[in-house]
């Protein structure tokens, strides 16, 4: 069946570093452009980044633009988010998706928490 797992967050100081991955399995990686997204306490999903399937093209939010850097490597069916310079309001619920024309999957989600 289709799996998302993401894995790597915790706590970490303002100004740390943090690499998300995201080993998916099920359906045929190397077709799907993958993207992040996060979701704080209280508010709603949103997107962080997104790499196109053959990992030519990547796309930011405004809040991460220069901060976090997207990676895929279709050999290892895994997606990266490397995490720099964070912020206390980085904090949140980071998911991965794969989307292909409408058919799009979840994972389940890993933690990040930004506090001194």
């Amino acid at each position: 069946q289709v799996q998302l797992v993401e894995s790597g967050g915790g706590l970490v100081q303002p100004g740390g570093s943090l690499r998300l991955s995201c080993q998916a399995s099920g359906f045929i990686f190397s077709r799907y452009a993958m993207s992040w997204y996060r979701q704080a306490l209280g508010k709603e999903r949103e997107f962080v980044a997104v790499i196109t399937s053959a990992g030519d093209s990547t796309n930011y939010s405004a809040s991460v633009k220069g901060r976090f850097t997207i990676s895929r490597d279709n050999a290892k069916k895994t997606v990266y988010l490397q995490m720099n310079s964070l912020k206390p309001e980085d904090t949140a619920v980071y998911y991965c998706n794969a989307r292909l024309a409408s058919v799009r999957y979840w994972g389940q989600g890993t933690q990040v928490t930004v506090s001194s």
